[in-house]
């Protein structure tokens, strides 16, 4: 949870919106409420697969962000999955993952 808070904190800079104890912590995200928890009830399905997505978030911004985020990041050390790059379905999208292995996606309608 200590490198999902400074991830979440200080590199994509989402401010904390409260919390409840150290394995549940809420950030907003424009009007959306984002939250981190430490698991506490596990199904019996095995592991995912490194490297794959079990979890994709995508958060939408100005089509000049997408640029200045993927700069933004690596000046912080976030290896780019894919860097900024212009897709055929009319998106400019970037990839990356968080500390816990997410697959994190900033896009922009072009």
């Amino acid at each position: 949870m200590g490198a999902m808070r400074h991830f979440y904190e200080r590199i994509l800079g989402f401010p904390l919106e409260r919390e409840l104890s150290p394995g549940w912590i809420e950030y907003r995200v424009g009007g959306n409420i984002l939250t981190l928890a430490q698991p506490s009830r596990v199904a019996g399905d095995p592991p995912t697969p490194r490297g794959s997505a079990s979890l994709q978030l995508a958060f939408k911004v100005e089509a000049p962000d997408v640029d200045r985020c993927a700069a933004e990041l690596v000046s912080h050390g976030v290896a780019l999955l894919e860097p900024p790059t212009d897709q055929p379905f009319g998106h400019r999208t970037l990839f990356f993952r968080d500390p816990d292995g997410n697959l994190l996606e900033i896009f922009a309608d072009i």
